[in-house]
């Protein structure tokens, strides 16, 4: 059985669908164990070709792949494209198609979505099997796509243990600090944190992600117009330090409304951390009972006394339970389930 698992995306490593590909890599140089009647094949850019391992077998994804499939050489049993905008058509008898997120229907308007849509739909009338990575992009996914019929099954995002990497302490920090961490776009909603912060002079609030975007300069405008000192953007940090940003933060605030999975968040309960976030999206699933949230409109009053109390009401033993529930996102659970859904395919 020959099985092509796309991994294109690693052109963009650094992106999170770039690190979902790398942690695919990982596993099949680490954990896979090959099986006499199967053969995976990962399609990736040619500087990760060896990179994991030689358990699998590689093919470089080059653009002529993306218009002539089948110059590929061989028809795959299966062919499993690990999010819904990879430029590569599959040349398989069976396709699998994992969804993330319609972030861009929320995001843009009139004649780009409808051409992101139409993509996608293209895809999924194409797939046997279309997954997607939380309840809530299962129901994205059954809103913006005509199914007819075809079921979305549920596998969730695994996560990397980050809190067993170490740490690189980041100078200038004062304590005690809130964190959050994110690209600093509109869809993050960070604003909203500053009327809160006002209200809270006895922290520090550090947002890591890129920020050089025009939403970023709004932000920076307002911490200036209301005077705040205690509201830091602090540019885009390496692992080492967003581990530590983690590490010593006393809560995690994340107001995003819109998560296709919310990796962040269970990110810091990887810390044991309390983390106080936005009712919104896949934020409600994933968050569960581990989190608090947000009420409607960030009452900044409001906000501000959840955060206390939400830090004043944590235990050990409630972070304790909150490790276990983010550990059970794992990666080795993630492929298993997918190498049986490959498998699924042979009889």
């Amino acid at each position: 059985m020959k099985i092509l698992i796309d991994l294109s995306i690693l052109k963009n490593v650094n992106c999170g669908l770039g690190q979902v590909a790398l942690n695919y890599g990982y596993y099949f140089r680490d954990t896979y164990v090959p099986q006499p009647d199967e053969q995976i094949w990962l399609l990736l850019p040619k500087k990760f070709v060896g990179a994991f391992g030689d358990k699998v077998q590689y093919i470089v994804s080059r653009k002529i792949y993306r218009v002539f499939p089948w110059l590929i050489g061989k028809r795959f049993d299966v062919w499993h494209a690990i999010h819904q905008l990879s430029r590569y058509q599959p040349f398989a008898k069976h396709y699998i198609l994992t969804v993330h997120d319609f972030n861009f229907a929320y995001e843009k308007s009139g004649a780009k979505v409808d051409k992101y849509l139409a993509k996608i739909q293209h895809k999924v009338n194409r797939a046997d099997l279309v997954c997607a990575i939380s309840r809530f992009a299962k129901a994205e996914t059954e809103r913006f796509m005509h199914l007819n019929g075809k079921p979305v099954q549920v596998v969730y995002n695994g996560i990397e243990r980050i809190d067993l990497k170490p740490e690189q302490p980041v100078s200038g920090v004062k304590q005690p600090h809130l964190f959050s961490i994110g690209e600093i776009k509109e869809k993050k909603n960070f604003h909203v944190l500053l009327d809160i912060m006002a209200q809270l002079p006895e922290y520090q609030l550090y947002i890591a992600g890129k920020n050089d975007t025009p939403y970023a300069d709004r932000i920076r405008a307002e911490i200036a117009a209301k005077g705040l000192t205690n509201v830091h953007l602090s540019g885009l940090v390496s692992e080492g330090e967003k581990v530590w940003l983690y590490r010593h933060c006393t809560a995690f605030v994340f107001p995003s409304l819109f998560e296709g999975f919310g990796l962040p968040v269970v990110e810091a309960m990887l810390f044991r951390k309390p983390v106080i976030c936005s009712h919104e999206t896949s934020l409600i699933e994933i968050g569960d009972r581990h989190v608090s949230f947000f009420a409607k409109g960030y009452p900044a009053a409001e906000s501000a006394a959840l955060i206390r109390q939400t830090i004043r009401q944590a235990t050990a033993a409630s972070l304790d339970k909150a490790f276990d529930y983010a550990t059970s996102f794992s990666w080795v659970n993630h492929l298993n389930t997918y190498l049986r859904l490959y498998r699924s395919f042979a009889s």
